[in-house]
């Protein structure tokens, strides 16, 4: 699991202590938390750090995500700060992402580079699975939440202007954030099916009758979101089945990798030997 603001850490683990990670990519934003909570294994990772002190555009996604399959996770949920481009999604509600469009510019992107060269499908960003006990999660805990929405990932820090959130809106888009990309992107590298639970803290500033966009404001929200987020957490664990069935997402790779391993350049493969181990080990 990556928290994202509002969301430190995670309650009622059994065995926690935060672990130290070292990765290709560099260092992770934080060490993670590992426990197990309903007998499940669990790793945290505070996608801003603790005490929230790295910019979304300063964030290694690449080490990350890297961090978190290199300890075996294999599974990856998301919890994000969002805000709304639609009336309907009110804040302190959620969302549970399952499409993305990616306006970020300048972050690392891919595991992948010249070398060893491939392209995995993203068609649709989101495991099915995942998301759908996200969202069963939820309703059980009477969280006002829906399944399926646009999250529109902009570079940031700044907020957008009216002029952007109107545009968003043309294009149908849902939510509003700073981290949900290259995020999903590098978990599908990964081979890490991926989802996202978007915490509603405020509407963007196409809305007229709201005062623009304010941090004040969005903190308050996500004290709240961030208790509700922690009880969807909790409920999704319980109701993982006892053996996690095989995804077609955990062998992406199969059909993406199209530079032939004898062309494999030796540096690139070692690295990617984090990500991949089946394929790169």
């Amino acid at each position: 699991m990556i928290g994202g603001s509002g969301l430190s850490g995670i309650e009622g683990l059994e065995d926690a202590a935060w672990q130290s990670v070292d990765t290709p990519w560099g260092s992770p934003s934080d060490e993670i938390l590992t426990g197990r909570l309903h007998g499940v294994r669990i790793a945290f990772l505070p996608r801003h750090g603790r005490g929230h002190s790295i910019p979304p555009g300063d964030l290694n996604a690449r080490a990350n995500v890297s961090a978190l399959k290199k300890i075996g996770c294999t599974d990856l949920l998301s919890v994000s700060a969002v805000g709304s481009l639609k009336e309907e999604r009110a804040p302190g509600s959620f969302v549970v992402v399952d499409q993305y469009i990616d306006r970020t510019v300048g972050r690392p992107s891919s595991f992948f580079s010249s070398g060893i060269v491939a392209h995995v499908s993203m068609a649709d960003p989101v495991c099915a699975r995942l998301s759908d006990l996200a969202l069963e999660a939820g309703r059980s805990e009477g969280i006002s939440i829906v399944g399926g929405g646009v999250y529109v990932a902009i570079e940031g820090p700044q907020f957008s202007t009216r002029a952007e959130s109107h545009l968003y809106r043309s294009w149908d888009c849902d939510v509003i954030g700073m981290t949900g990309m290259p995020e999903a992107r590098l978990a599908r590298e990964a081979e890490l099916p991926y989802a996202c639970v978007g915490m509603v803290t405020d509407y963007d500033c196409w809305r007229a009758e709201s005062a623009d966009v304010q941090v004040t404001d969005v903190l308050a929200i996500l004290r709240s979101n961030a208790e509700a987020a922690k009880s969807l957490v909790a409920t999704l664990v319980k109701a993982l089945p006892a053996d996690r069935a095989p995804s077609p997402l955990d062998t992406t790779l199969d059909m993406a990798v199209v530079t032939p391993p004898e062309r494999w350049d030796p540096a690139l493969k070692a690295r990617l030997s984090a990500i991949c181990p089946r394929k790169f080990g």
